[in-house]
């Protein structure tokens, strides 16, 4: 049996139009209430928010339910490996903020929440959508993502996979630097303004240089990365009621960075200008130059964030405390939904204790889904003509 949303198999298609499904919103409020005693008893709860589904087609989630259900979908995430901390999760309602500018606004201080001394994980719950109702979203991605353009030689410069949605940003009357790691504007629609796009300030945006321990020429390379990993274009869905603007953030697993964003051919790829810088062999696979360069790539972005003081995970380390959390939720009796392909780290991942398992795979609600209008605009950055 398939589970929507693992591996090749595309999530359920959601329809904005729907009302609020009251066996789901049941089934929430009795798993939030059963673990929040001081909540009180739920039925009296239960009473109002199936009138409410009645009348209105949807009901309003009170603060503590909205907490709870936020962290409930962190804990549900099937590709996070980091879930041992789901109850720290800092969650920020900012359902009343309907404008551009207010959103703006909040984004910001959610970057800075997050990013200030220690990173933390974060959430910031805007407005949900309303059956039929157009809503607030953001275009981007992550809040935090670097430019991609082509020179004057036709080669890449930047993020090779923001090629497409900076180019409509540029259409947009965006202009930026040119350079290899210019910060990409918010794109940031709502129903009465349309999109609006948002330079991030200074302060928002907290950045590692990348240097190596033992290699003084990485330096001249003038890599570095941000901080705070915010995913802004997945929906949160609680209770049978969708949050599209959602954006949340934990902190980054040096893969991440090191293995993927900057060694994937179609990101920098930069494992062939580190071979080079290395002195190594290129000219046939076996020699395995791919695999120490991404080696020292990985180490270099380990040792940066360590010096700048910035919270961040190794794959190691990060795969025990995934088991840990594994053995803690045996304990209390509940199954982990997990997808292998990405709980696996990409480098290494034989010698990790994560490798040598099977996981189950589960839908579980409250979750964080990401749609396929979502995924595209986030991709082509042009609007998707919409149908409610």
């Amino acid at each position: 049996m398939t589970v929507p949303g693992y591996r090749d198999e595309p999530a359920e298609p959601w329809d904005p139009s729907a009302p609020a499904d009251p066996g789901e919103a049941e089934d929430f409020l009795r798993q939030c209430y059963t673990a929040n005693q001081r909540l009180g008893p739920v039925e009296p709860r239960l009473a109002i928010v199936r009138a409410q589904i009645a009348a209105t087609g949807t009901y309003v989630h009170t603060t503590e339910e909205l907490a709870y259900g936020a962290k409930l979908a962190w804990r549900n995430a099937s590709r996070c490996i980091g879930r041992l901390y789901w109850r720290s999760l800092v969650v920020l309602d900012r359902r009343r903020a309907r404008t551009a500018d207010e959103i703006f606004s909040l984004l910001v201080n959610h970057l800075q929440t997050a990013g200030e001394g220690q990173i933390r994980p974060v959430i910031s719950v805007f407005a949900p959508a309303q059956p039929g109702q157009p809503y607030a979203r953001v275009w981007n991605e992550q809040l935090i993502r670097y430019a991609g353009y082509r020179g004057a030689d036709g080669c890449p410069v930047g993020d090779s996979r923001q090629e497409q949605f900076t180019a409509a940003m540029r259409g947009y009357g965006w202009r930026g630097k040119g350079e290899q790691f210019d910060v990409l504007p918010l794109a940031i629609e709502t129903p009465n303004e349309g999109v609006r796009l948002y330079e991030l300030p200074e302060r928002a945006i907290r950045e590692v240089p990348l240097t190596h321990p033992e290699y003084g020429w990485f330096a001249e390379l003038g890599l570095r990365w941000h901080a705070v990993p915010a995913i802004s274009n997945m929906r949160l869905t609680v209770g049978g009621v969708h949050y599209p603007l959602a954006p949340f953030n934990g902190w980054y697993l040096g893969t991440e960075i090191g293995a993927r964003n900057l060694a994937d051919a179609d990101r920098y790829d930069m494992l062939p200008v580190v071979a080079a810088r290395l002195g190594l062999d290129t000219s046939r696979e076996s020699t395995l130059w791919r695999d120490r360069a991404l080696l020292e790539l990985n180490v270099a972005v380990l040792h940066s964030f360590e010096k700048a003081g910035i919270k961040m995970s190794d794959h190691h380390t990060e795969s025990r405390r995934f088991l840990k959390h594994l053995s803690n939720e045996e304990k209390a009796g509940r199954r982990v939904p997990a997808d292998w392909t990405w709980i696996v780290p990409p480098m290494s991942g034989g010698i990790t204790p994560v490798f040598h398992r099977y996981y189950d795979e589960m839908d579980l609600r409250p979750a964080f889904y990401l749609d396929e209008e979502a995924s595209a605009l986030a991709r082509d950055g042009c609007p998707v003509r919409r149908t409610h």
